[in-house]
């Protein structure tokens, strides 16, 4: 039977980031150096097979320290985590590994220079979401207020308009978190904003690759976890770009071949915690059911590279 024709979009970059590719070499690393078990506070990244194959390993998940047992190493999430968290560890006399993104770690660092500098904090992110309570949790609690929408910021009961600050959450929509810094610098027109922009290089790459690849496709899929913000906006960014279906999936079995039915295009992206194991997978599924060409959409190249904490590296 002859198999359709359909061009498949491939967006770069796309998946694993440096601050992705960084937290799982730390947990990979420090079962090497400890041994199995080496606990990990909250999942390392965003990403179901990812942390299936580290638990697999040897490394244990847990959300909160109190499960882990004092003799045996912990790290900390690429998402970053409140300073009280490290002060536990350090009382219970912890051997612990922080694999917060570097980029995340410079926005905890901005706030704390502002609260020196004594202004309060507007952070702009997704209440709950890991990375946003890390970011608050640097600073004593009402120093720093949360935001998500324009409607939130007509909302905001700061102090002193005339001491704030902003920083935001590093996975957010470019364009959704430019909307807010409008509304905040409208309402307070003295607020500071980051040196240099908060959302991270690999965010902003990967969200301009999807507009570029938009409105070439009659469907987008965003390999990704549902957890995952970075993966979430993707596919809201496709969507408003102009592509007409654009949807989440975790792997290939997720895929909904109903919906893609009489599709002549299809672009593919993946979110920065998302493996090629997987792009590559979901890759192969359209080649089993169609005659597929394939097309890169290039808008950026990608050189960043983190270095794993100087505990862990390895003998020159």
């Amino acid at each position: 039977m002859t198999k359709p024709p359909l061009t498949l979009y491939l967006a770069a970059p796309r998946g694993f980031c440096a601050g992705v590719d960084r937290a799982i070499k730390i947990v990979e690393l420090a079962l090497e150096k400890w041994g199995a078990p080496v606990f990990v506070r909250h999942e390392i990244v965003h990403n179901k097979f990812v942390v299936d194959g580290l638990r697999a390993k040897g490394a244990v998940f847990v959300e909160e320290l109190d499960e882990v047992p004092a003799d045996r190493p912990v790290i900390f999430s690429a998402h970053g985590v409140p300073k009280s968290v490290p002060a536990t560890a350090q009382a219970r006399e912890m051997i612990y590994v922080d694999a917060t993104c570097p980029l995340v770690s410079k926005v905890h660092i901005e706030a704390e220079r502002h609260h020196q500098n004594g202004l309060q904090i507007v952070m702009i992110g997704h209440a709950g979401h890991p990375e946003t309570i890390g970011t608050m949790g640097q600073l004593p609690q009402g120093e720093v207020l949360l935001v998500e929408t324009p409607d939130d910021v007509a909302r905001l009961a700061a102090r002193d308009p005339a001491k704030l600050a902003f920083v935001t959450q590093t996975t957010l929509s470019v364009d959704d978190t430019a909307d807010v810094v409008t509304a905040l610098k409208a309402r307070f027109p003295a607020i500071v904003g980051p040196h240099k922009e908060d959302i991270c290089y690999a965010t902003t790459n990967r969200q301009e690759a999807v507009k570029a690849m938009a409105s070439k496709c009659d469907a987008m899929l965003v390999v990704g976890a549902p957890n995952s913000s970075n993966s979430k906006r993707l596919v809201e960014v496709g969507a408003r770009a102009g592509c007409a279906y654009a949807q989440l999936v975790q792997r290939a079995t997720d895929i909904d071949w109903r919906a893609l039915e009489g599709i002549s295009s299809v672009g593919i992206t993946a979110g920065a915690s998302a493996p090629d194991v997987l792009i590559t997978e979901v890759v192969d599924a359209f080649k089993n059911r169609f005659d597929v060409t394939m097309e890169q959409v290039v808008t950026a190249e990608e050189n960043v590279e983190f270095k794993v904490p100087r505990v862990l590296r390895q003998p020159a």
